[in-house]
């Protein structure tokens, strides 16, 4: 398939993050999480976020929890934790803007390189010289600086962090120095938020002098300052959506909480509008969404948990293989099941059933796990949701298809029938197959046979999926597969089940194209 790159990429130079350690994983309950300013998070199905957009750290996980109930009689406790999308070091990437007095935007990592640089060996093992540190006017604005103050008073818990904390407090003395200049200077005013955020993230949660919360509200206004001087700062936009997320988190389910999470989501589409090609932001998006339902009132929540939904789906599509927001948007699909069941749905027939979406929620964490295995919690929350899922297969479900081989028949001639999709092929189920699927569902063996009056699509014969609407094509929504030997059309109840067949068989081809089949195929068959 053309579309799908070769290799797993972060966009905007996002480096991937590694895995969450098991400390911060919960493996007694699945539940969606956030991932905003940091990487992974595992509660019930959670959302997953990467590495911030200048300088967030990899994998960090928050936790939510959720409760499954698995169709059976009895109720199963789980959580499953949510990957943010917050750039590690090194992640962003944006137009060259002007060089005010010399100063440029850097990612958190060419930030760190570049200051080790100017401030050389000598100067980085004593903090008290900066070659700043004979000016005495911009030392004299740096002393008198609120934001300096909160920087100078923070110390590293071990000699790594301390070394870490004179690199930092080197770059804030810079550019405090760049903005006493230049008051303009917009990049020094965002590099600035980057040393303030960065240094929220030594200090430990209870800390009081000084507090992750006090470094954090004061990069807030230096990202404030610095889109307010330059609007299209897609990347301060971006950061300063981490930092309002992470004060977000230090409150709770509060009023305050909520009115951040809302401030962060707006920061987060701004960011998007002016750069929607960015799939990390669009899960953080989504994740920040997630908390937000969380908070808001019962009748608010649902509205909230679809445009989640739609932003984790945004983010998959611009990058198939990207494993956090396939993750997250398992565990968001799985926290709406419990709700739906909870409250016995709106009563539309359109909306997906408790039953399917707990199938779609198992689905997506399947190929997160097949794309990632070597994340635990994935494999936590596989270990959940896999009786989800129509074993051996990975989605049952119906379609209206043509008489085979003839594409141009009358709408009256097509019928709908039930599909199966596994890690080889999606397959037309005629009713002695049916039988056969029963035996398998049982326990017992045997095949599908293959027959030619139905239609089948190997996997690796796929070249695009996509939507479609046509007047050859009966009412509804409708879904074009071409393959090597041609296209394929079919048709969905509805544009919600045409959503989960187009990830379902994206994903897997996605899958088959890493080369990771058969760790898939050993979900659905092991």
């Amino acid at each position: 398939m053309s579309t799908i790159p070769e290799e797993a990429q972060l966009q905007n130079g996002v480096i991937p993050e590694p895995e969450p350690g098991p400390d911060q994983i919960t493996t007694s309950q699945l539940e969606p999480n956030i991932e905003q300013p940091k990487p992974e998070a595992e509660e019930k199905p959670e959302p997953e976020t990467e590495a911030r957009a200048a300088d967030h750290k990899p994998d960090q996980h928050r936790e939510t929890s959720i409760q499954s109930n698995e169709e059976q009689s009895r109720e199963t406790s789980i959580q499953l934790n949510a990957v943010d999308d917050v750039p590690t070091s090194g992640q962003t990437t944006r137009p060259e803007l002007r060089k005010d007095e010399g100063s440029r935007t850097f990612t958190m990592r060419e930030l760190l390189n570049e200051l080790k640089s100017d401030e050389g060996d000598e100067s980085l093992q004593d903090s008290a010289v900066s070659p700043y540190s004979q000016e005495s006017t911009p030392q004299q604005h740096v002393e008198n600086d609120p934001a300096m103050d909160l920087i100078n008073s923070v110390t590293g818990s071990d000699e790594e962090g301390r070394s870490r904390q004179r690199v930092l407090a080197f770059a804030a003395r810079k550019y405090s120095s760049a903005i006493e200049r230049n008051p303009e200077d917009y990049d020094a005013l965002y590099n600035w938020a980057l040393v303030l955020q960065e240094s929220a993230d030594i200090v430990s949660t209870d800390s009081t002098t000084p507090s992750k919360d006090a470094l954090l509200e004061e990069a807030c206004k230096k990202y404030d300052e610095a889109t307010r001087l330059c609007p299209t700062l897609h990347d301060a936009f971006y950061n300063w959506a981490i930092a309002i997320s992470d004060r977000a988190k230090m409150r709770g389910r509060t009023k305050e909480a909520e009115d951040l999470w809302k401030q962060a989501t707006k920061n987060y589409e701004k960011a998007i509008q002016l750069n929607w090609n960015s799939p990390q932001a669009l899960n953080n998006w989504g994740l920040a969404l997630q908390e937000l339902s969380g908070i808001v009132p019962a009748r608010e929540k649902q509205t909230i948990v679809k445009t989640a939904i739609s932003k984790f789906r945004a983010a998959i599509r611009l990058q198939f293989d990207f494993h956090r927001a396939i993750y997250n948007l398992g565990t968001v699909l799985y926290g709406l099941a419990e709700d739906t069941l909870r409250t016995g749905g709106s009563g539309n027939t359109k909306e997906l059933s408790p039953s399917e979406l707990y199938s779609q929620s198992a689905m997506y964490i399947a190929f997160a796990h097949a794309l990632k295995p070597s994340y635990s919690v994935y494999s936590s929350a596989l270990g959940v949701v896999r009786s989800m899922l129509p074993l051996p297969h990975l989605k049952l479900g119906y379609l209206t298809a043509p008489p085979v081989g003839n594409l141009l028949a009358p709408h009256s001639d097509w019928k709908q029938s039930e599909f199966s999709l596994n890690h080889e092929k999606l397959q037309q189920v005629n009713k002695s197959e049916q039988n056969q699927i029963s035996q398998s569902l049982s326990g017992r063996s045997g095949d599908m046979n293959s027959d030619k009056k139905t239609i089948k699509v190997n996997i690796p014969d796929i070249v695009s999926v996509s939507a479609c609407a046509d007047l050859t094509l009966p009412p509804g929504a409708g879904l074009c597969i071409d393959t090597i030997h041609g296209p394929i059309f079919l048709v969905a109840e509805s544009w919600e089940y045409l959503d989960g067949w187009l990830d379902a068989i994206r994903l897997l081809y996605t899958v088959y194209a890493r080369g990771k089949s058969d760790v898939l195929a050993g979900i659905i068959t092991g």
